[in-house]
């Protein structure tokens, strides 16, 4: 199961390294990862996605993160009321009698066409992870040609 965990540190030089440290060395992957100044400039907020099965796990992770010096607190948003979200550009295959099919997506989803240049067109989009997977299945009807996606991000209520 996947486990989203937002992590405040201290906006220090090696914090990210330390932190990626303490789960590559114990053998778990991070599935997402964004990171962000928070209103306070000294302070990061970490969106952490984890994939691991057994609660006990996620209590070790959680544990160990709070040990390091420079983090400040732990969100685990699993069992929490929250909104989280993902960002993604993607680059598709465009002419102007797609503009209005493009368009007719977007009532549905929340994205637009930021740029198209020839051929091409580049689509910024925003949702939940099963928003984005659905919206890139319509995307690949004109034919996908790059992603990138940021990590989740997320808020409890």
């Amino acid at each position: 199961m996947r486990h989203t965990i937002s992590v405040l540190v201290e906006n220090k030089f090696g914090v990210l390294a330390r932190i990626s440290g303490l789960f590559s060395a114990r053998g778990y992957n991070i599935a997402s990862l964004a990171v962000s100044e928070t209103l306070d400039p000294t302070i990061s907020c970490m969106t952490i996605v984890v994939e691991v099965q057994d609660e006990k796990i996620l209590e070790q992770i959680k544990k160990q993160l709070n040990k390091l010096i420079d983090v400040i607190t732990t969100i685990d948003f699993t069992k929490k009321e929250h909104v989280e979200r993902e960002l993604i550009l993607v680059k598709v295959n465009y002419s102007v009698k797609d503009k209005a099919k493009l368009e007719n997506i977007f009532d549905k989803y929340v994205g637009k066409i930021i740029q198209a240049k020839g051929n091409t067109a580049i689509i910024e989009a925003v949702g939940d992870q099963q928003q984005i997977k659905q919206l890139l299945e319509k995307l690949n009807e004109f034919g996908i040609k790059e992603l990138i996606r940021t990590g989740r991000i997320a808020m409890a209520y």
